[in-house]
């Protein structure tokens, strides 16, 4: 780039990985009739627009998705682990209390050593990569890195209530990591972000580690209305403060990449947006909610599938427990 000029950055590649085991709604129906929980694939269906969701094998550790993504990611954008300066992994569930899954990500690189570059973990649960993002973007403006991994890395599986229908078919595993490198071109135009810790309750896992055991409860809890409501509010008022910050308009978006939580959620906020239903992208139906892992996995299929392609003005959107939001708008 040229180091005369602005420095901006820009989204270079993008990778995405899901587990090998993928259960259809109807796999689910199976499982928890078994257990005596009645549910149905219609049920599922109509409330959430998800038809299968990916489960991540005993012995695989959110690192391993995160470096299957990352290894796709630094592929397409023609970059070596070794061209890496900057890892941030946005994840709720990481291999281990510490140190970071990020740290555990640079060594399965290959990448670790006296002289290696930061690497840390962001936890803003499904605002995550949005949040990372944002962080990456304005570490590499400040020349603090010039190429940056951004992971977002999600084993839900190991932390959902299986006698709970309302929450144990929303969730599945996965990974999506982008690079993002300096430029002197706009890439990341604008950024959001939000929180408001009032509403830690509607979503959470209100467990830890004491005395070498659980406190508390270590499986997600949900308040289902409470999150719709809060959630297609908020991504609509971040939506419009990103597109004031950079100067465009609903008419300048190519894309809406919203968290793949809901389908309702997901049309809605176009809907405010007065964006025609085939500018939104949506995977939710194929791997239902990844957390942190929704967005960049979804934008991952969507330029692998050729619809998003370079130029495209494209917005990212993220709402999570905490209760986090924000949205990110670039030019890819």
């Amino acid at each position: 780039m040229n180091t005369t000029g602005p420095r901006y950055s820009r989204i270079t590649g993008t990778g995405s990985h899901l587990p090998p085991r993928r259960l259809t709604n109807d796999d689910m129906v199976s499982m928890l009739v078994a257990r005596g929980v009645e549910t149905s694939d219609a049920w599922i269906v109509e409330r959430t627009g998800i038809r299968a969701r990916h489960f991540a094998a005993d012995g695989v550790a959110c690192s391993d998705l995160a470096l299957a993504a990352s290894r796709a990611a630094l592929q397409a954008a023609g970059r070596h682990a070794e061209d890496v300066d900057l890892i941030i992994v946005a994840t709720s569930t990481p291999d281990m209390v510490f140190p970071s899954t990020a740290a555990i990500l640079q060594h399965k690189l290959g990448i670790a050593g006296p002289s290696g570059c930061p690497a840390f973990d962001l936890q803003a649960v499904c605002s995550g990569f949005v949040y990372a993002l944002a962080v990456a973007d304005a570490m590499i403006r400040a020349g603090g890195a010039s190429c940056a991994l951004i992971v977002g890395a999600e084993i839900f599986s190991r932390i959902l209530d299986f006698d709970d229908r309302t929450t144990c078919v929303l969730f599945g595993d996965g990974a999506g990591a982008v690079v993002l490198e300096a430029s002197g071109e706009p890439g990341i135009l604008a950024s959001d972000l939000h929180a408001d810790g009032r509403h830690v309750g509607i979503l959470c896992v209100p467990g830890t580690v004491a005395g070498g055991r659980v406190s508390g409860d270590p499986l997600l809890k949900m308040d289902g209305p409470a999150v719709f409501k809060l959630a297609v509010g908020v991504l609509d008022s971040a939506a419009r403060a990103v597109l004031a910050k950079a100067g465009r308009t609903e008419a300048d978006l190519d894309w809406l990449i919203p968290h793949q939580a809901n389908i309702r959620i997901m049309q809605s906020t176009a809907k405010k947006l007065k964006l025609a239903p085939e500018k939104l992208i949506v995977t939710v139906d194929e791997h239902g909610n990844t957390s942190a892992a929704s967005v960049p996995l979804a934008l991952d299929v969507a330029v692998r599938s050729g619809r998003v392609q370079r130029g495209d003005t494209v917005m990212l959107e993220g709402v999570g427990g905490g209760f986090t939001w924000g949205a990110v708008l670039l030019d890819f």
